[in-house]
C-alpha cells in the first residue's frame, strides 16, 4: 500500500488529498473531525497526476461546471461504512436525504444512527457527498467539516434563489 498526499486550495479552505495505489483514498478539510494522523498520508507529492485530476474537477465543481466526479476512489473502512459511503455517491447534486432514508436505501431502516456514524467518518469529503445527508426534519445536523461548511456546500449546490 503506497500512500502520498498533496494540499489543495478550495473555497472551503485547504483540502488534504490522499492517494493510495493510484486511487483517491482521502480528501480532508482543515480541522475535520475524525482526521487520521498526518503520518498516515504518506509523503507529499504535489505533481501527482491523480491530484491534478482531483484539483481540476474540484475547480470545475466550485465554478458550477461539474455536478459529478469521475475519479478512481478507494475506501478503507468496515464493510458497512463502505456500503454507506458508496450509497452517498448516488445522492444527486443539489438534493438532500435524511439519515433514515439512507438507512432504508441500504435495506436497514432501523440503522439511521449507524448510518450517521459512518457518514461522519467519510474519508472523501465533497466528492463523496456526505454533506447531502440531513436530519429527518431537514435540519443540518453534524458534519465532520463543520456545519458552516455543510451549509455553504448545500447552498452552493442549490444555486441562486429566485426572489420573485
Amino acid at each position: 500500500m503506497t500512500r502520498t498526499h498533496a494540499v489543495l486550495d478550495s473555497p472551503i479552505g485547504k483540502l488534504t488529498c490522499v492517494a493510495q495505489d493510484g486511487a483517491l483514498a482521502g480528501l480532508y478539510m482543515e480541522q475535520q473531525r475524525h482526521l487520521p494522523k498526518f503520518e498516515t498520508f504518506g509523503p507529499e507529492e504535489p505533481g501527482n497526476e491523480l491530484f491534478a485530476r482531483v484539483e481540476s474537477q474540484l475547480k470545475e465543481y466550485f465554478a458550477g461546471q461539474r455536478r459529478e466526479f469521475d475519479l478512481p476512489i478507494t475506501f478503507a473502512g468496515t464493510e458497512f461504512q463502505r456500503r454507506v459511503w458508496t450509497e452517498l455517491t448516488e445522492i444527486p447534486y443539489g438534493e438532500t436525504i435524511s439519515y433514515g432514508e439512507l438507512a432504508q436505501r441500504l435495506g436497514n431502516p432501523s440503522a439511521s444512527r449507524a448510518v450517521g456514524l459512518a457518514n461522519g467518518k467519510n474519508p472523501i469529503s465533497v466528492i463523496v457527498p456526505c454533506h447531502r445527508v440531513v436530519g429527518s426534519t431537514g435540519d443540518l445536523t453534524g458534519y465532520g467539516g463543520g456545519i458552516e461548511r455543510k451549509r455553504f456546500l448545500l447552498d452552493f449546490e442549490r444555486g441562486p434563489v429566485a426572489l420573485f
